[in-house]
C-alpha cells in the first residue's frame, strides 16, 4: 500500500515513517484502553477526571498518552462538528477511478488541495480510491466536481453518491467485556 509524505498540508494521512518508529514490542495494557476509550468517547475530558475514574494518578495517564502518540496510535485530536449548521449541507462520496493504481500518491497529492476533501480511502473493488466531500450546496458541489476534482491528471471518471442522512458516526469499543467494568 503507498504512503504518502504529507509535508503539503497538516493532514491525517498516514506516513511511512510512522510506520517504521512504532516499537514492535510495544503492548497496549488494560490501562492504555480504558484511557483510548475514555477519550474516544469524550475527548475533552480532563487527564484528572479520567486518573480518578480508573484509580491512577493524573501524571500516569500523562505518560500513557504520550507513549501512545509515540507509538503512532494516537495520531492527532479531532473536533467534531455539524457541517449543516455551519452553512455545508451537503456530504457526498467519490468513487474516484483512476487511468492506472499507480497513479494513487500523486492523485491523493493533488486530492489534499482540495478543502471540500474531508477524507480519501485507497481502496479495493470498483473504485481506486473513494472520497468523502463536504459542500455548502449543490451548485459548490458541482463545482468543486467539475472544476477541481475532475481536472486531476490520473483521474478517469468519478461516481458521486450524495448523504441524505448519516445515521451512525462513532469510535470502534476497543474494550474487552471484562476491562468495561
Amino acid at each position: 500500500m503507498p504512503f504518502l509524505d504529507d509535508s503539503l498540508t497538516k493532514t491525517s494521512i498516514r506516513k511511512e515513517s510512522t510506520i517504521k518508529t512504532m516499537p514492535k514490542d510495544y503492548d497496549i495494557d488494560k490501562l492504555d484502553r480504558q484511557i483510548l476509550s475514555i477519550l474516544m468517547r469524550n475527548a475533552k475530558k480532563p487527564y484528572t477526571e479520567i486518573a480518578k475514574e480508573l484509580y491512577v494518578s493524573g501524571g500516569t495517564i500523562h505518560v500513557r498518552m504520550k507513549k501512545l502518540e509515540e507509538a503512532g496510535i494516537v495520531k492527532g485530536y479531532n473536533l467534531s462538528v455539524d457541517y449543516a449548521l455551519l452553512g455545508y449541507d451537503i456530504s457526498a462520496f467519490l468513487g474516484i477511478y483512476l487511468d492506472k493504481s499507480s497513479l494513487y500518491d500523486d492523485v491523493a497529492r493533488e486530492l489534499i488541495k482540495i478543502p471540500e476533501v474531508v477524507a480519501a480511502h485507497y481502496t479495493t473493488g470498483l473504485y481506486s480510491i473513494f472520497a468523502k466531500i463536504v459542500c455548502r450546496d449543490t451548485n459548490h458541489l458541482r463545482e468543486v466536481l467539475h472544476d477541481k476534482v475532475q481536472k486531476i491528471a490520473g483521474i478517469q471518471r468519478t461516481e458521486t453518491f450524495i448523504s441524505l442522512q448519516e445515521s451512525i458516526d462513532r469510535s470502534i469499543n476497543i474494550l474487552d467485556e471484562e476491562e468495561e467494568g
